[in-house]
């Protein structure tokens, strides 16, 4: 049976949020050069936080300055472009992405492509609907820091037929009570729905009478509105709702339960976060209690809440639910006033896939050698000049969204095992750490503009095959470099033969050929004699100014 907290609230409140004050976040409108404030709100230019992507003008009027520009990316199938937002390490955020087509791809309907925060998947984005009525569509989630920075990346999948894009991009930094039964060490949240049940705004309830400018869209349903509590001090509410969502209600008559369908969509098969708010109105005509039971698609939620006028919420954390959603709110017996509901949230529970690691994280979700690799990899990009545009957020996750030329293993410990960044045109260096990628096996890097020293990669002893060819290196080939065994290992092969197809297992042994590239380089100095060896194929000329070893 999923579990459901209930909580009182009271005037022994917690720290209280004055509705003056601004999110404290960062909100960036993306493709845009200018800085600008919208009712309060700060919002910034994209060009510090992404690489790659062109900035784009919508083709269509636009009311909302915000949606006036998009940055667009390459449709390159599992190649993700990723924001990188300067976060509190610990921090909880509420991370917003905005999205409004516009025609800036020149086709009718907008694509259809991925989102992730760092390394795990959020979800699809789809906006036909809403652009077919004009209307923009945003999605929004609940994520840990990990680190000093959080990522968030679009990725074109098997559905886009033409470039992804994004509109607005928002991290805006949670109170610790916010949401706070959440283990965000192991997941995130996915908004699926957030309601005032009977306010009937043209516009949502946000910032500032929601100090982190969450979204409380109308719901009036088929139902009559009532008014609300007007006074409700929503400081001892953990999740901190705004007092707005109580000025309205949908209620029932005394013994008459209320049937809701809430929320509004079909739900995919998942455990669920789901918030509810509840106050009665001092100003009732009745006297007495309001008391009711709780059901959701006929499983008790919570049974005989007693709704004052201090107000309560009642939530569950991981509430297993799929399809449609029915919500009965069943009078108790002797309760001589009907049931009430003032607000609403929905989240989908989502299991964190993994995140970008950074020299400043202390424990990694996947052990320390993970972390030492995705740190040799952001000093790798960082002494490349020109790296590819898509090395930012996590190297390997989500699965399918790899860096490019990273190839990574996803065993208990998940390895970075090939390096392959041929004819890229790179220039800069090879950083020494590129040792600390010890699963490596191979090391492609030819036919770039690659300069400095060769490092010592004798850690590197899984590495089978290093081209180093058609670059600008210089200096000494390390000695080091004969220190890298040649494997040799026990294969294995199966045939079936003979007329009733007997099984015949053949073992043999399998030498495996180490193959060293470097020429058409800057080499100078003596062939280190630890390279010449049978099982190595070597290569170093032409292009070099290299000597042989002298005879053994």
């Amino acid at each position: 049976m999923p579990s459901v907290s209930l909580l009182l609230l009271s005037l022994l409140s917690l720290l209280s949020l004055s509705s003056s004050q601004s999110p404290s976040g960062t909100l960036i409108d993306c493709g845009t050069v200018n800085v600008y404030t919208i009712n309060g709100l700060k919002w910034l230019p994209d060009n510090d936080y992404v690489t790659g992507g062109i900035p784009k003008n919508v083709t269509v009027a636009v009311a909302v300055p915000t949606l006036s520009t998009v940055r667009s990316f390459p449709n390159k199938l599992h190649q993700k472009f990723c924001y990188v937002v300067p976060v509190f390490r610990g921090g909880k955020y509420l991370v917003r992405t905005t999205y409004f087509y516009g025609g800036v791809n020149g086709r009718d309907s907008p694509p259809v492509f991925d989102q992730m925060v760092d390394g795990t998947f959020w979800s699809e984005v789809n906006t036909t609907v809403d652009y077919v009525h004009g209307l923009a569509s945003y999605y929004e989630g609940v994520f840990l820091a990990q680190g000093k920075h959080m990522s968030l990346c679009i990725g074109s999948n098997n559905y886009t037929d033409s470039d992804p894009f994004i509109s607005a991009l928002e991290f805006v930094p949670l109170e610790e009570s916010v949401y706070n039964s959440t283990d965000f060490g192991k997941f995130g949240l996915r908004l699926i729905a957030r309601h005032s049940f009977g306010y009937s705004g043209a516009d949502n309830i946000r910032y500032p009478d929601d100090p982190f400018d969450r979204f409380w869209e109308p719901l009036v349903d088929n139902k009559k509105p009532e008014p609300g509590n007007l006074n409700v001090s929503v400081s001892g509410f953990w999740n901190l709702p705004p007092s707005k969502i109580f000025k309205t209600a949908l209620a029932t008559r005394p013994a008459e339960r209320m049937e809701l369908t809430w929320p509004p969509v079909f739900l995919s098969s998942s455990r669920y976060y789901i918030a509810l708010y509840f106050a009665d109105n001092p100003s009732s005509s009745r006297e007495g209690t309001r008391v009711f039971d709780i059901i959701i698609n006929g499983i008790p939620y919570h049974r005989n809440l007693n709704v004052t006028p201090d107000g309560v919420a009642v939530f569950a954390t991981h509430w297993p639910l799929s399809g449609a959603t029915n919500i009965t709110l069943n009078p108790a017996p002797g309760s001589n006033k009907g049931p009430l509901i003032n607000g609403g949230e929905i989240f989908q529970v989502l299991e964190l896939g993994g995140r970008t690691l950074t020299r400043d994280v202390i424990v990694s979700l996947y052990g320390p050698s993970f972390l030492v690799a995705v740190i040799a990899l952001e000093t790798l990009r960082n002494s490349l000049q020109n790296p590819p545009l898509d090395w930012s957020g996590d190297p390997c996750l989500p699965h399918g969204y790899s860096w490019t030329g990273i190839t990574c293993t996803y065993d208990r410990r998940i390895r970075i095992v090939t390096l392959n960044l041929t004819n890229m045109g790179l220039s800069g260096s090879l950083p020494s750490n590129i040792s600390r990628l010890t699963a490596l096996s191979g090391i492609w890097l030819g036919n770039n503009n690659l300069s400095g020293t060769i490092p010592d990669l004798s850690s590197l002893m899984r590495l089978e095959t290093l081209h180093l060819e058609d670059n600008q290196f210089s200096g000494e080939i390390p000695s080091s470099l004969g220190k890298i065994q040649s494997l040799r290992e026990l294969g294995q092969s199966i045939s079936i033969t003979g007329k009733h197809a007997k099984l015949q297992v053949i073992w043999c042994s399998l030498s495996v050929l180490h193959t060293v590239f470097l020429q058409n380089n800057n080499l100078t100095g003596q062939i280190p004699s630890s390279l010449i060896k049978p099982g190595l194929n070597l290569k170093t000329s032409p292009g070099n100014q290299l000597s042989s070893p002298p005879p053994s």
